[in-house]
């Protein structure tokens, strides 16, 4: 299988391709379009500033780039974000993959950013499959994105409902960091391999 990690201005993806080792794949980080276009799966993670991530995706045409793709696709963490229609961070228009906005939470009651383990709720689709219960997922984010019908696969409560997850079409994202949840991240990961 070839498996494509986009590589963009968005923090360091040694923890994904770690945990895709672990599942026995050897991706690629490229931001080559040929190599994208011909992998069998591609990964869009992220950590960093949305705006500042959007403008650098835009200058090297990564955005058209991604919105052309038809091979399984799974945005994570600001990937998800980035593919949503727009971010409060930096006040930015996004990919408008998903028809969802991007907020700060605001609160004076809880912590922001968000960070460490949240059960995860409302799970649907071949994502995660084989997942039981209500496992947990491993969060750091200040941003999320809002919950939509149709659009929203799972849910996480921290301040309030957000998504958890997100799928349009050949398009998946998830808002936990798969790659460092354990159990329940690797079967996630497993699962989009064998979309």
């Amino acid at each position: 299988m070839k498996l494509a990690i986009i590589k963009y201005n968005a923090g360091n993806v040694t923890s994904v391709v770690n945990a895709l080792e672990r599942l026995g794949v050897n991706p690629e980080i490229t931001d080559d379009p040929e190599k994208i276009k011909s992998a069998d799966k591609v990964i869009f993670p992220g950590v960093g500033e949305a705006s500042s991530a959007m403008k650098y995706i835009r200058e090297r045409n990564i955005d058209e780039l991604i919105l052309s793709l038809k091979q399984p696709f799974l945005g994570v963490c600001v990937g998800l974000q980035l593919m949503c229609k727009h971010s409060e961070e930096g006040d930015v228009d996004c990919l408008g993959i998903f028809d969802v906005n991007v907020r700060k939470f605001e609160s004076d009651l809880a912590k922001v950013p968000h960070v460490g383990w949240n059960k995860i709720a409302d799970m649907q689709g071949d994502l995660f499959k084989g997942i039981v219960d209500m496992p947990y997922l491993y969060y750091v984010h200040s941003y999320y994105a809002e919950v939509k019908e149709g659009q929203t696969i799972a849910t996480t409560d921290y301040i309030h409902p957000f998504s958890a997850a997100l799928h349009k079409d050949n398009y998946y994202a998830i808002q936990g960091h798969a790659e460092k949840s354990g159990d329940t991240g690797s079967k996630i990961l497993e699962n989009f391999l064998s979309l």
